[in-house]
């Protein structure tokens, strides 16, 4: 371990769906991996110097301890992650990695129901082979474009949980697509639903949900990448200031930057990760001011407190916010 990260090899790479491949990566001396949870993902670091950290979503059973295995979509809109791991990362190659985090963690209940959109399902299938083992009462359902950007069909299909697990695609016919509200009507209130994939998916499971009247603490999400800034949002933005309380230094946000981007070129470290808003990494208090809330990390009540909020992102609705740096 350097630097608290973790010197991992690539053992394996393979094609699991249409731009999506897996990684198997072992420890690089063959020491054991730190121990995970379901809901877990790790930071990889790429790019030598360029300080490129995005996080992926272990996948594997999270009960092994010689390798951690993640999915990664090769996404266009990528801001250089998803190019860099399918372009650059092979087979043999050695990389840093974080200590598994978890802020995606299963709890106890009768019943789960595992929702996963797209590459989203990387968190889920850990979870669907956690409750498994478990021997626990859940079903899991799988919503993909086609069956050819279904990752890891094959190894679902060989799972022991393969009867629970139940495949949507936007390609078939109107029979065999979910049909959350029916769904949610026959389930009983004291099973807890987890759900992952793009924003488009969350906002339907969750308008649903809403819908359906279900108990706000019995769904736990995790959004996989935020969606497309607003143009009209952007095209609004304000210049604004903040200043750190440490030093009482001002520093000017112009209308087209962020608070992370600028006090890291002034030297200032904020520990970040995804720089979209989802992961809370660099989430910072707020001593004074009224943030513009416009991450994915913090929910309705965190965001009204205005007492912290996520610089990769989010703006500020005063003319200064006040921060704990």
């Amino acid at each position: 371990m350097s630097g608290g990260l973790l010197q991992v090899r690539v053992e394996r790479k393979q094609l699991e769906a249409e731009d999506i491949c897996s990684y198997e990566l072992v420890s690089a001396d063959g020491a054991p991996l730190p121990p995970f949870a379901a809901g877990a993902h790790i930071d990889v670091h790429l790019g030598a110097g360029a300080g490129l950290v995005r996080q992926y979503s272990l996948c594997n059973p999270p009960q092994e301890r010689h390798r951690y295995v993640i999915g990664v979509l090769r996404d266009p809109a990528s801001r250089g992650g998803s190019r860099a791991m399918h372009e650059e990362v092979r087979a043999g190659a050695t990389l840093q990695i974080s200590a598994p985090k978890n802020h995606f963690a299963l709890a106890e209940a009768p019943y789960s129901l595992l929702l996963a959109g797209g590459i989203g399902v990387t968190p889920i299938l850990a979870m669907a082979e956690a409750l498994s083992a478990q021997g626990a009462a859940f079903e899991m359902h799988y919503c993909a474009r086609s069956p050819g950007r279904t990752a890891f069909r094959d190894r679902i299909a060989a799972a022991p949980y393969a009867p629970q697990v139940h495949f949507h695609y936007d390609s078939g016919e109107p029979a065999q697509k979910l049909n959350l509200p029916a769904l949610l009507a026959q389930l009983d209130r004291s099973a807890r639903i987890y759900l992952c994939g793009p924003a488009g998916f969350i906002d339907h499971v969750k308008a649903s949900a809403a819908a359906a009247g279900w108990p706000h603490d019995r769904l736990h999400l995790e959004y996989f990448g935020a969606p497309a800034a607003d143009a009209d949002a952007a095209a609004g933005d304000q210049p604004f200031e903040v200043q750190l309380a440490s030093s009482g230094k001002v520093y000017a946000i112009a209308a087209g930057d962020t608070v992370l981007r600028v006090l890291s070129d002034a030297g200032v470290f904020i520990p970040a990760s995804c720089e979209q808003g989802v992961c809370g990494t660099c989430l910072t208090r707020v001593l004074d001011g009224v943030p513009d809330h416009r991450d994915l990390y913090l929910d309705e009540a965190e965001q009204a407190a205005n007492d912290q909020f996520t610089p990769c992102c989010s703006r500020s609705k005063t003319a200064r916010l006040l921060l704990d740096l």
